[in-house]
C-alpha cells in the first residue's frame, strides 16, 4: 500500500486514492486496493482530498474510493464537495459505505457518485465496480459526439400509439425514425426515438440494442436531469440514430409522472430535429403530456372490430378531457392492396362509421417485417423493396419536406 497521505510523494504513478476519515477502519478496502492496483494508489483524508484535487499530480487519477461509515454522516456537506470537485476534474467516484442511512446514500449518489459498494466489501466487488466504470467510459468513447444545447433544435415531436395490440406501432416508430435519420444524405437530420413502453417496449429488440441501467436511473430521478444524464441514458444505432430504450426490468406505468415525461421531452427536443415517441398502448396520466407536445400523434389500427371499438373509446376519452383530437392521425396497418376493391370499400365504411379520416394506409409487409424485427435491423437495411418500408419512407420524406418548408417560411 502507498501509505503516504500525500500521493504525490510516491514515485510510482498514482491512478487511484482512498478517501476516508481513517482508512485503517476499512482494512478489507486496503486489501482489495492492493490486490487490484498494487502500489499505484494512495490514501487521503477528507480535507486533504479537497486540496490535492487542485494539484497537477491529481491529473493521473482515474478514480477515488470514498469510504464512509455512520460517524461521517455529520460531514455530508464536505463529502458532497469532494464528490463535486472530483467530478469537475473528471475523476470517477466509488462510494464505499458501512451502516450509512439510505437518505445519506441517496444524497451522495445524487451529487454524482458513479458506483456504490457496501462495506464489508463482497469478494471481488471492488474490481467489478472498477470494470463497470471502465466499460462505461469505453462505451461513451465509442458513441458519436452528442448534440450540444448550444444550438437548440426545438425538434418536431411525433408520437406513435397502438389502438390495439399487434397493429404495428413500434414497427412504424422504429422505421420512421430510421427513415428520417437517413432521409437527407448531405445534411442528415438529428433523430432520437424514445421508447416509453416501460413494461413491454420493444424498440431495443427491433434495433438489437442493450437495455442499460442508466435508463432506469434517469427515470427514477428526473429532478437532476441534465444533458450529461440524458446522454448517458441514450444509445446510438449505427452512429445515425439515438435511442432511449425501455428499462431492463418491467416497471409500473405510473412510476413516472407528467413532470418526468415533460423533462425528458424537453431534453430531447432541445437536441434533436425529430423526436419519435413509441407510446404504450395503455392510456396513462402522462399520455396527455405527450399529446400536447406532439405535432402529430399517429394511432395505428387494423380493419377489425376491436380496432373500431377502441377508436370510438379513444375519441370519447380525448373529447371528455378536452384534449387535441385534431393532432391524432389514424394509420391503417395491413391495408388492402390497390386491386382489392372489396377491401377498399370496407376501409371507406370503417372511416365513415367512426367519423374519422384514415390518412395513412400501411401495406402488409409480410414475413419480412417479423424477420427484420427478429434480426434487429430496420426494414431499409433488410428489405429495402418491401412495400411497408416504401410507404414509411414516403411518409418520412413528406414530413421532412414539410418541416423544411415551415423552417424557410419562418
Amino acid at each position: 500500500m502507498t501509505s503516504s497521505s500525500n500521493p504525490s510523494a510516491d514515485p510510482s504513478p498514482i491512478v487511484a486514492c482512498t478517501i476516508s476519515r481513517d482508512v485503517q477502519n476499512f482494512d478489507l478496502l486496503i486489501e482489495d486496493m492492493e490486490t487490484v492496483l498494487g502500489e499505484s494508489w494512495g490514501d487521503l483524508g477528507f480535507a486533504e482530498a479537497l486540496a490535492f484535487f487542485n494539484q497537477p499530480e491529481a491529473q493521473t487519477l482515474e478514480f477515488v474510493a470514498l469510504a464512509i461509515d455512520d460517524a461521517d454522516e455529520d460531514d455530508l456537506v464536505m463529502l458532497g464537495e469532494i464528490i463535486a470537485l472530483a467530478k469537475a476534474k473528471k475523476i470517477k467516484v466509488i462510494l464505499i459505505a458501512e451502516d450509512v442511512s439510505p437518505a445519506a446514500l441517496h444524497q451522495l449518489l445524487r451529487q454524482g457518485a458513479d458506483e456504490f459498494v457496501p462495506y464489508p466489501l463482497p469478494e471481488g466487488e471492488l474490481a467489478a465496480a472498477i470494470d463497470r466504470l471502465k466499460k462505461r467510459e469505453h462505451q461513451a468513447a465509442q458513441q458519436p459526439a452528442f448534440v450540444s444545447t448550444e444550438t437548440p433544435a426545438d425538434g418536431v415531436l411525433l408520437a406513435v400509439q397502438a389502438i390495439a395490440g399487434g397493429t404495428g406501432a413500434s414497427t412504424l416508430a422504429v422505421n420512421l425514425a430510421w427513415e428520417l435519420a437517413t432521409v437527407d444524405k448531405k445534411d442528415p437530420p438529428r433523430v432520437c426515438v424514445l421508447d416509453f413502453g416501460l413494461q413491454t417496449g420493444s424498440v431495443a429488440t427491433y434495433l438489437d440494442l442493450p437495455r442499460r441501467d442508466p435508463v432506469y436511473e434517469m427515470w427514477s430521478d428526473t429532478d437532476v436531469l441534465d444533458e450529461e444524464v440524458f446522454r448517458q441514458a441514450l444509445t446510438s444505432f449505427e452512429d445515425k440514430l439515438w435511442v432511449l430504450t425501455a428499462p431492463q426490468d418491467i416497471l409500473p406505468l405510473d412510476m413516472i409522472t407528467p413532470e418526468d415525461v415533460q423533462r425528458v421531452l424537453d431534453q430531447a427536443r432541445a437536441r434533436f430535429d425529430y423526436v419519435i415517441v413509441d407510446m404504450p398502448s395503455t392510456l396513462v396520466q402522462w399520455t396527455e403530456t405527450v399529446l400536447n407536445n406532439a405535432q402529430v400523434y399517429f394511432t395505428t389500427l387494423e380493419l377489425d372490430m376491436r380496432s373500431a371499438q377502441n377508436a370510438i373509446r379513444l375519441k370519447r376519452a380525448l373529447r371528455a378531457e378536452d384534449l387535441p383530437l385534431e393532432k391524432v392521425r389514424f394509420c391503417l396497418n395491413r391495408a388492402p392492396k390497390f386491386t382489392d376493391l372489396n377491401g377498399k370499400s370496407r376501409v371507406k365504411r370503417l372511416a365513415e362509421s367512426l367519423e374519422i379520416a384514415i390518412e395513412l394506409q400501411l401495406p402488409d409487409g409480410g414475413r419480412q417485417v417479423t424477420q427484420s424485427g427478429d434480426h434487429g435491423v430496420p426494414l431499409a437495411s433488410s428489405a429495402a423493396k418491401n412495400p411497408l418500408r416504401k410507404e414509411i419512407a414516403k411518409l418520412a420524406f413528406s414530413l421532412h419536406e414539410l418541416g423544411k418548408s415551415d423552417a424557410e417560411a419562418a
